[in-house]
């Protein structure tokens, strides 16, 4: 089997290219966990100018609803897919304060990164699902993020750990 590093690899799409440095926000203004999804979506529709917001308030709320995308350490992905969404993107930010999300290992989030895209990318969807995953695993960086004093050190705390990754 031949392992190719991600940096050669034709198919790896880095989260700065989906990630608008305006759709990174410290820290939102949202409570709670409905709250804080529909704030996240509409940093994004209005950034993007997503056609249809209400229709990716509800894809994203009830993605939510069938399972928690709390995955633990503070952090939760929202995600859904929408016809009105014409290419994969996200909008990250921490919380004014921790928010249930029931997550997974039962701790409030402090981190919230949502995705969106279109119905038919199911690939690139999980593949940037797994990307964010990988990223997270290093504790000193999940530290950092949550620590942001602003939007602009967010967005470039991500671009440096990923320019790190493809090192």
């Amino acid at each position: 089997m031949v392992v190719v590093p991600l940096a050669m690899r034709t198919d790896f799409m880095r989260l700065t290219e989906i990630l608008n440095p305006q759709c990174v926000k410290v820290p939102l203004s949202a409570t709670g966990k409905e709250q804080a999804i529909y704030e996240l979506v509409d940093i994004l529709a209005n950034a993007l100018e997503i056609a249809d917001v209400t229709k990716l308030r509800d894809a994203v709320w009830r993605r939510e609803q069938t399972r928690t995308t709390g995955i633990g350490h503070g952090i939760a992905i929202p995600h859904g897919k929408v016809s009105s969404c014409t290419q994969l993107c996200m909008a990250v930010a921490t919380t004014g304060q921790p928010i249930d999300f029931g997550a997974i290992d039962g701790k409030p989030v402090e981190l919230i990164i949502l995705l969106a895209s279109p119905i038919d990318q199911t690939g690139p969807h999980i593949q940037v699902l797994a990307q964010i995953s990988r990223m997270l695993t290093d504790g000193d960086f999940r530290s950092a993020v949550k620590q942001a004093v602003s939007s602009r050190q967010l967005y470039e705390l991500i671009a440096q750990q990923e320019a790190n990754s493809l090192a």
